[in-house]
């Protein structure tokens, strides 16, 4: 494995070389790059590899993760600090499962289930956290429910016209291209697999079977162009049927205008004053919980108990706030899921979801500026359209129209692909140079799933909680620390390189990694640890 050689560091100037009560070596910062010429590793990831890049360290590792597994040998391992509770404002939480149940917080101020408000919250047997939901889970796009109150003359509504139709006609193209190319898989795969002698083939098999007749030969050369996007040939199924699966629920959910999943609730989402709604279970439907079961794992899945993974953060309380269907959330599911989370003591809240249309984006705003008064700092995704953000709104945000933002508590977080070098930004990541505050790893990320499952998922939300688990080891390790301190501190102990990175997955835009997010940096939980221990001295200044 290539070393360090031609990294050169970028907090040596800021004194960074000391910290935690012992003598440790920042990491090397900057790889000294000139244009595409990126220190890479010659092999693929092994299995093992895989399951934990994003824990890797980028000089002895040459993969782009944050440094987790040398933070813990060289800094965290004789130390705990305080208790820190993480809200996960999601699809809902398995808080049952192996590796998640040591880690779930509990209303100690509840009796559970006695049908009574003991803590006088405004929510009853809130235990574990709060549904937002009820009994729904699916729902329409935001753009839908703009179409379906009528024209009102709003550029919202024209915008969501037009978007409607075309998503549409994409909708119903989409899943007739992923039905077709599934028959044609589960048609012809088992002749090539039988002439391979290998069922479950990948592309290397393929592309050492010399077929003779001219049919298999077309048939290979199709094969060989599918399983460019998959590991092998069930990977290639089960992106067919997900495929399949995403375009039929939006059909029949998300842009369906006859179908209304809010009536299961039974509060009116246009009115922030009727609070009476909801559950407690924070799990919802099981196969709905799957996202936020993943992004829990990330951030705090049991460390040392041989299990599926380690999360980033040690000694969190995961509290489980169920508020994003499948569709569109609510902006009133959302402003007042932030503030249940920081009104019962979440320091850190993840927000692994975005739309682009927000009706009541004042709410979510005011929420924002709540959990800042009360030292909350909230960790949120990027979204996975590859945009530039710069020049789309995303929501939620802290500022629109690239205007100051609403509050300094508010992390965005991009998502990087495990490869080091131009393309390690994931090809779905949105990224701006005012919009996005970071990057962390995204790409095929492993971690819980519900009912003792684990998954690879990817996404700007697998990449938001990685950065959410850094933020809840700083906050415990270093109670005094602001969220804006935190939020700085995270940013700018980052790693940056210098060299050009394919966005938007379009190998033709390259630009600069240091012009793609506000900071230019990525997340590194090693050096963090080290800024932040000279920040709480008051060594450093942010």
């Amino acid at each position: 494995m290539i070393k360090n050689k031609m990294l050169v560091s970028s907090l040596v100037a800021m004194g960074l070389l000391y910290g935690c009560g012992s003598s440790y070596e920042a990491i090397n910062l900057n790889p000294v790059n000139s244009g595409d010429s990126f220190t890479t590793r010659k092999t693929e990831l092994s299995d093992d590899e895989l399951k934990t890049w994003s824990h890797a360290d980028l000089v002895t590792d040459t993969i782009p993760g944050m440094s987790v597994m040398r933070a813990y040998r060289e800094i965290l391992q004789n130390r705990e600090g305080e208790k820190v509770i993480v809200g996960v404002v999601d699809s809902g939480v398995d808080i049952y499962h192996e590796d998640l149940k040591d880690v779930i917080w509990t209303n100690e101020d509840e009796v559970p289930d006695n049908g009574k408000d003991d803590d006088n919250n405004g929510y009853v047997d809130d235990v574990h956290g709060w549904n937002f939901l009820g009994e729904a889970s699916d729902e329409n796009l935001e753009l839908v429910r703009i179409i379906k109150k009528g024209d009102d003359g709003s550029e919202d509504y024209r915008r969501a016209k037009a978007e409607y139709d075309e998503k549409y006609q994409e909708a119903k193209e989409g899943l007739m291209r992923y039905e077709q190319l599934l028959q044609i898989v589960n048609q012809f795969a088992p002749a090539i697999g039988e002439s391979i002698g290998k069922e479950n083939f990948t592309q290397e098999d393929l592309a050492a079977y010399n077929p003779q007749e001219e049919e298999m030969k077309q048939i290979k050369g199709m094969f060989s162009g599918l399983l460019n996007n998959a590991d092998d040939v069930e990977d290639l199924k089960e992106k067919l049927e997900g495929g399949i699966e995403y375009f039929g629920d939006q059909l029949e959910y998300n842009l369906n205008k006859d179908f209304d999943g809010r009536v299961v609730v039974g509060d009116d989402p246009d009115d922030i004053t009727d609070t009476g709604y909801g559950d407690n279970n924070v799990v919802g439907d099981v196969e709905h919980a799957r996202h936020g079961t993943h992004v829990a794992g990330i951030i705090a899945a049991t460390r040392g108990n041989d299990l599926g993974l380690d999360g980033v953060a040690q000694n969190v309380e995961i509290m489980a706030v169920r508020a994003v269907p499948n569709g569109d959330e609510y902006d009133k599911d959302i402003a007042l899921g932030i503030r249940y989370a920081v009104d019962n003591g979440a320091k850190v809240i993840n927000t692994s979801f975005g739309k682009y249309y927000s009706p009541h984006k004042e709410w979510v705003w005011d929420a924002i500026k709540y959990a800042e008064s009360k030292d909350v700092l909230i960790v949120n995704a990027a979204g996975n359209e590859g945009l530039l953000l710069d020049e789309t709104n995303v929501y939620p945000n802290d500022a629109e129209n690239n205007s100051e933002e609403v509050a300094d508590n508010f992390l965005t977080v991009g998502a990087l692909h495990y490869a080091y070098g131009p393309e390690m930004i994931a090809g779905f990541s949105n990224y701006g140079k005012i919009n996005v505050d970071v990057f962390a790893p995204g790409t095929k990320i492993w971690s819980t799933t519900p009912e003792n499952e684990y998954e690879y998922l990817q996404g700007t939300s697998m990449a938001a909680p990685a950065v959410a688990g850094v933020a809840a080891i700083i906050r415990s390790l270093y109670p005094k620390l602001s969220a804006s301190q935190v939020k700085h501190i995270i940013m700018q102990s980052g790693i940056s390189v210098e060299g050009d990175v394919i966005v938007d997955g379009d190998p033709s835009n390259r630009q600069p990694f240091t012009d793609i997010s506000s900071s230019g940096k990525m997340v590194n939980l090693y050096n963090a640890i080290l800024l932040a221990n000279k920040v709480a001295r008051k060594e450093v200044q942010l």
